[in-house]
């Protein structure tokens, strides 16, 4: 399937990757990934081609009314997890927890957390990856320029504001499939 992977997303597609194309299944085994600028639907085929043309394997997390037959045994086979958004649990420390029960666990996630524009991301995924101790990998949805740029592991420091100025800095001028939303 990888050579069908890429050849959609380099030939028909017309996309790249350009950053860390050292990435793999052998040398990042656990990693919180976060893409941005998520702002249309076409996000989600572009992350999934990009995992098959990559060979590595990669997880999300989604609200588990998206989890339901058929849509949902599509999401388990693609690697989501639902969770339950309404229960007390603390869903930063639970989403952490996954991260110690498996071997090979790469959760990628939007710090903005919905398509429409925000001015602050979140930053449960900056905490779950603080409290996993796993980096976190960046990759930009350009659509612009069609490419996949992808950074090298970040490990949070104890400075999330220099931290996230960093991040930032990363996907400065980055614009996604709807750019009034990037």
């Amino acid at each position: 399937m990888q050579w069908l992977a890429k050849f959609v997303y380099y030939k028909v597609l017309g996309w790249k990757i350009v950053g860390n194309t050292n990435i793999s299944k052998d040398t990042i085994k656990k990693a919180v990934i976060i893409a941005v600028p998520h702002t249309s639907w076409h996000d989600f085929y572009i992350g999934v081609l990009l995992r098959a043309v990559l060979g590595i394997k990669v997880n999300f997390v989604g609200k588990k009314e998206l989890f339901v037959f058929p849509v949902g045994w599509f999401l388990r086979m693609l690697g989501g997890t639902p969770i339950d958004r309404y229960t007390k649990e603390n869903k930063v420390k639970a989403i952490a927890k996954l991260f110690n029960k498996k071997e090979e666990f790469r959760m990628a996630l939007a710090p903005e957390g919905t398509r429409k524009k925000v001015n602050k991301w979140r930053t449960g995924f900056y905490y779950i990856a603080k409290i996993a101790q796993v980096p976190i990998i960046m990759f930009t949805l350009d659509f612009e320029n069609k490419q996949n740029k992808i950074s090298e592991p970040f490990y949070p420091t104890e400075n999330m504001e220099a931290d996230f100025k960093f991040m930032h800095n990363f996907f400065r001028g980055v614009k996604g499939k709807n750019p009034k939303n990037s």
